[in-house]
C-alpha cells in the first residue's frame, strides 16, 4: 500500500509538470538580444560601406547581394543612419557614434530636396534622432532647411502635400498614405522655430487623408489622387497592393503610426480616435497569422503561402507601444500585448538572420513592392529600423515602469 501511494503520488508529479507551460523568456531579455544582434549587424554593414563614398544600403537584391543607394536619392535614405542612432543610444560606444554620424551626413543633400514628400523620411530618422540625442545646433539647421524644401510640396486648394510626379495621365495630385510619416518633422520644425504654418500643414494634410483615405472598416487605400482645381478625389487605388480595394499591409502600418504619432504631437483626441480604430481593425483582422507578422497584402489571394511583411510588423509594433500608454484601460491592454507578441516573434530565427548573414541585414522576410516584383521577402533597411525602434520603444516603457 505504501509503495502504491508513493507511486500515486510520483505519477501526480509527472503529470503536473506535463501539464505546466514552458516557462517564458523574460520580455526585457528578447529586447536586448534583438538589440546585441542588430548592433553587430549595423557594425558589420557600417564597416563594409565605410570607404564606399556615400553609399547606405537598401536590400538584398535577387542575387542576394547587398543593394545600396547613394546619397540622397533615394527615399529610404535616412533609415540606417537613424538605425545606427538608436543603437547608439542603447550603447554609447565610439563605434556607433562614429558610423551614426558618418551615415547621417551622407544624408545631408536631402535639406533641399523638392521634388520628393520623403524628405521627412530621409532626415526625421537621421538628422532627428542624432539631434534629439547628441543636441549638435548643425543637426537642427539641417531639418528646418528640410522642412521648408518640404513645404514647397504642399497645396492649399487640396490641403494636403503632394506625394509622386510620375503617372501624370493616371493621377492629378497623388497623395500615398505614407505620406503621413512626413509629418513629424513639420510638427517638430513648428516647435524648433515658433512657425505654426509647418504644424498647420500637417494638421491640413491629416485631416485631408483621414476623410478620403479610409474605408467604413478603417482599412486605407494606398493612393488617393485629388483634382487639383476643385480640391475633390478623382481615383483611389492601392498601388503597391494586391488590388485598389485589397488591405496592403505596409499601408495600414503607416496609417496606424501616422496618427498615433499626430495626436502625440498635437494632442487632437480625433487622431488618437483614428489610431484606435485602425488598430483594432488590424488586432481583430481574420487574415492576421497566429504570430501576428501579417501577410504582405490581408487579401492576397495565395494565404497562408504568401509572402510576410516583417516591416509591417515592426511598425504595427511601434505605434500600438505608443497607444498602451495613452489609453489605460482595456484597449491599452490589448494593444501591449499584441506588441509583446510581434516582438517576441521578430526576435526569432523565423525572422533574425544569424551574425554576419543576410548582407548583414537584421530582419528578413520584407516585402516592398510585390506588384513589382521588387524586394519581396528579402531584409530592407526601414525593416530594421522600425524594427529596432520598437524594440527601443519597449525597453524604455519596461524600464520606466
Amino acid at each position: 500500500m505504501k509503495r502504491t501511494l508513493i507511486s500515486l503520488f510520483t505519477m501526480g508529479l509527472i503529470l503536473s509538470a506535463c501539464n505546466q507551460q514552458p516557462t517564458q523568456e523574460p520580455l526585457i531579455d528578447v529586447i536586448d538580444r534583438g538589440l546585441e544582434l542588430s548592433t553587430e549587424q549595423a557594425l558589420l554593414m557600417a564597416a563594409n560601406l565605410e570607404t564606399q563614398a556615400g553609399k547606405l544600403p537598401k536590400c538584398v537584391n535577387k542575387e542576394g547581394k547587398l543593394a545600396t543607394s547613394e546619397l540622397h536619392h533615394w527615399w529610404c535614405c535616412g533609415f540606417f543612419p537613424g538605425q545606427l542612432w538608436y543603437l547608439y543610444e542603447n550603447n554609447p560606444t565610439p563605434a556607433l557614434k562614429k558610423y551614426a554620424e558618418m551615415f547621417t551626413a551622407r544624408v545631408e543633400g536631402a535639406k533641399n530636396v523638392t521634388y520628393s514628400h520623403d524628405v521627412g523620411f530621409m532626415l526625421y530618422c537621421s538628422y532627428g534622432n542624432g539631434y534629439r540625442i547628441t543636441g549638435n545646433p548643425a543637426y537642427k539647421d539641417v531639418m528646418v532647411t528640410g522642412a521648408r524644401s518640404l513645404a514647397t510640396r504642399y497645396d492649399s486648394i487640396v490641403g494636403a502635400l503632394r506625394s509622386w510626379d510620375f503617372n501624370k495621365k493616371i493621377w492629378q495630385y497623388p497623395v500615398i498614405i505614407d505620406n503621413m510619416m512626413n509629418l513629424e518633422l513639420f510638427t517638430w520644425t513648428s516647435r524648433a522655430t515658433g512657425d505654426k504654418r509647418f504644424e498647420n500643414i500637417a494638421k491640413s494634410h491629416a485631416d485631408v487623408t483621414m476623410k478620403n483615405h479610409f474605408r467604413d472598416d478603417y482599412s486605407c487605400y494606398h493612393v488617393v489622387s485629388y483634382d487639383t482645381i476643385t480640391g475633390v478625389p478623382h481615383k483611389k487605388q492601392t498601388h503597391q497592393g494586391f488590388a485598389d480595394e485589397s488591405v496592403w499591409a505596409r499601408g495600414q502600418g503607416w496609417a496606424i503610426y501616422g496618427y498615433t504619432m499626430m495626436y502625440r504631437e498635437t494632442g487632437d483626441k480625433r487622431y488618437f480616435e483614428q489610431a484606435r480604430n485602425i488598430a483594432n481593425y488590424l488586432m481583430d483582422h481574420p487574415a492576421m497569422p497566429a504570430d501576428k507578422v501579417p501577410y504582405w497584402d490581408f487579401d492576397a489571394p495565395d494565404i497562408p503561402n504568401a509572402p510576410r511583411d516583417a516591416s509591417a510588423a515592426g511598425l504595427m509594433a511601434c505605434a500600438l507601444i505608443e497607444l498602451s500608454q495613452m489609453d489605460k484601460g482595456d484597449f491599452g491592454k490589448k494593444c501591449f500585448a499584441y506588441a509583446e507578441d510581434q516582438i517576441r516573434s521578430l526576435t526569432t530565427p523565423q525572422y533574425l538572420s544569424a551574425k554576419g548573414e543576410n548582407c548583414n541585414f537584421t530582419l528578413m522576410h520584407c516585402t516592398g513592392h510585390f506588384p513589382n516584383k521588387s524586394e519581396v521577402d528579402v531584409p530592407i533597411s526601414y525593416g530594421d529600423y522600425y524594427y529596432v525602434e520598437a524594440l527601443m520603444k519597449m525597453k524604455k516603457l519596461l524600464n520606466k515602469n
